[in-house]
């Protein structure tokens, strides 16, 4: 899948599973610990359902259209759509739109991003990856990542 990152993130940009992602600010940037990181996603995308101990997650949808799972609740969230997940709360998203998804998560502190740099590999080139399944050493990988990051999967991804 093609979709345009942005060349301005080219230089920091990391792969995580099938995504792109961006540290536009990083937890240590500030005394309050707030990040802003910035996920280009391709058609499909779905997190298995986690819960964050110790963070709110904070989606704002800047393209495509994304589905999510919040505690009981499911929203369905597009383009300028701000999502909360509170820390504490099971919650998983799905890309729903073809063409893929393009936001931004701010939260405050550093567990997340801790993670996403931990269980990363520098982008080769300014595009998503190419998609692959996560293998059973990936996943377990992934899952003790999370765990030592205060974050913890609790289910399957949104389908």
């Amino acid at each position: 899948m093609s979709m345009h990152i942005d060349p301005q993130a080219t230089g920091n940009l990391l792969w995580f599973g099938n995504t792109v992602v961006s540290v536009k600010l990083s937890s240590q940037s500030g005394s309050d610990g707030i990040s802003v990181i910035e996920h280009w996603m391709p058609f499909g995308e779905a997190p298995p359902l986690h819960i964050h101990q110790r963070e709110d997650e904070v989606f704002h949808i800047l393209g495509g259209v994304m589905r999510f799972r919040v505690g009981d609740q499911e929203i369905t969230a597009g383009t300028g759509d701000t999502v909360m997940a509170p820390k504490g709360v099971p919650h998983a998203f799905r890309v729903e739109s073809t063409e893929g998804a393009h936001c931004l998560t701010i939260m405050q502190g550093s567990d997340f991003e801790t993670m996403l740099r931990q269980a990363s590999r520098t982008a080769e080139r300014p595009n998503l990856p190419e998609a692959m399944a996560p293998s059973s050493e990936m996943i377990e990988r992934l899952v003790a990542i999370c765990a030592a990051n205060k974050i913890d999967i609790v289910g399957p991804p949104v389908s």
